[in-house]
């Protein structure tokens, strides 16, 4: 992958579902291209393919058509185990409910990505406190998600999202779950880390208002990509 080509590219990604005797074409030839660093809104109503989008660039899962490519990497063929390396490379996810450990502090969310990924515990703490300081937490970092709020549950998962500097961010209505003026802030924050590490994302939302604070907007509706 060369510094100007895109994160992600997509050729004619489609994807159907069987149900009840009859196909559903849920995707339908989409074609997207995102370039290193811009963060692109994908805008629709629910159930018109946003979160299936997101699983297709986020390898989660096979069965779709067309070609998908992540940092360069023809990703469309790839096996179970080298989808989970493109993945915990290239790609972090951050979605409408925060997923976090309950278990684990803050401060363990966000380390425990690093350490999948094989970066030493020290460092990966180092890391951990320089995302969740810039995002207000740093003087919640051993507080367990139950004893966090609903803004500071999904900052936690923001920073777990971008613990591995990953090239791209796909995020599933990441504000979905929370009050407008806690959804604003966190969102902006959100954006302001995105872009201070230069990342790139694709934001899924049916908030045309966000949507405009993005870099671009693209639109699905029943399974077709419109710009």
């Amino acid at each position: 992958m060369t510094a100007g080509s895109p994160v992600v590219r997509l050729a004619g990604v489609t994807r159907s579902f069987a149900q009840g005797g009859v196909t559903i074409d849920v995707l339908r030839g989409v074609n997207l291209s995102v370039r290193p660093g811009e963060i692109v809104a994908l805008l629709g109503p629910s159930g018109s393919g946003k979160s299936t989008l997101l699983q297709a660039i986020g390898l989660l899962e096979g069965g779709f058509g067309g070609r998908i490519e992540i940092a360069g990497i023809d990703a469309s063929k790839l096996g179970k185990d080298m989808r989970a390396a493109v993945r915990r490379d290239h790609i972090g996810f951050v979605y409408q409910f925060h997923h976090l450990l309950p278990d684990f502090n803050a401060i363990e969310n966000v380390v425990l990505p690093q350490l999948v990924a094989d970066t030493p515990r020290g460092d990966a703490e180092v890391r951990a406190t320089e995302l969740l300081t810039a995002l207000g937490l740093g003087q919640r970092l051993d507080h367990r998600p139950s004893q966090l709020s609903g803004g500071e549950q999904q900052r936690v998962a923001v920073a777990r999202a971008l613990a591995n500097r990953p090239r791209l961010v796909l995020a599933d209505e990441p504000t979905g779950n929370l009050d407008e003026a806690t959804a604003d802030k966190v969102f902006q924050q959100f954006l302001a880390l995105v872009r201070g590490e230069g990342s790139a994302a694709l934001v899924a939302t049916h908030n045309e208002r966000l949507a405009a604070a993005m870099d671009r907007v693209v639109r699905l509706h029943d399974g077709i990509l419109e710009e």
